[in-house]
């Protein structure tokens, strides 16, 4: 499954993270990130609608990738999963998730935020990791630190990052990609300027 995780990722520099309410909002977003080249989405669980929007998404632009986000718990890998969620994002880490994700043989980017976190998750077979909350927990001096003892951890960096501080993260070597929300705003989706957010998408996948 890493090389599964590995191969999504690689697709694009920025994986948008998504907090949308039902199919009626995230539908045309999807369309406008993935006409701006992002092809792989983030949709939180945060929202009633999550998995609602998951389905469509999943039935109505063919060309995204989806990953569930926030999943905190095994049966919430079992719904994202039913819904058409291609992988699974994690805030954090823990074996009983992790185990429950090899179990269904679905891809899991696990949160971490320490070199002990993700000496465990790579022991249970995860060697594609996200680091969060990134500049909370560091930023690119830590993460970039972490790259000599665990050269063989990729991370995908996520939390307070914008367009200019992705460019820091994306220069490192042990950088798949990073994830962020700064590239729908929420003047944007509230006017519905898909236009706008197909612009920013468009910079984001120019960033590498």
């Amino acid at each position: 499954m890493t090389d599964t995780l590995r191969n999504i990722l690689s697709k694009v520099p920025v994986v948008p993270v998504l907090t949308v309410h039902g199919p009626e909002d995230a539908v045309p977003l999807a369309r406008a990130l993935v006409a701006g080249g992002l092809t792989v989405l983030e949709i939180t669980l945060r929202t009633e609608g999550a998995l609602r929007a998951i389905e469509a998404i999943a039935r109505d632009v063919p060309e995204a990738m989806i990953g569930a986000g926030t999943v905190l718990t095994p049966s919430q890998i079992s719904e994202a999963m039913s819904a058409g969620a291609g992988f699974i994002v994690s805030p954090g880490s823990t074996v009983k998730l992790a185990e429950a994700a090899q179990h269904q043989n679905i891809p899991f980017l696990p949160g971490v935020a320490t070199a002990s976190e993700a000496m465990l998750m790579a022991e249970l077979g995860h060697h594609v990791l996200k680091f969060f909350p990134a500049e909370p927990a560091g930023g690119v001096a830590y993460l970039k630190s972490l790259g000599a003892p665990l050269p063989h951890l990729t991370f995908c960096p996520t939390g307070g990052i914008d367009a200019e501080k992705a460019r820091a993260y994306l220069a490192l070597s042990n950088v798949i990609c990073v994830g962020g929300s700064w590239v729908t705003p929420a003047a944007a989706l509230k006017a519905g300027d898909w236009a706008i957010v197909t612009q920013l998408a468009k910079e984001c996948a120019g960033l590498r």
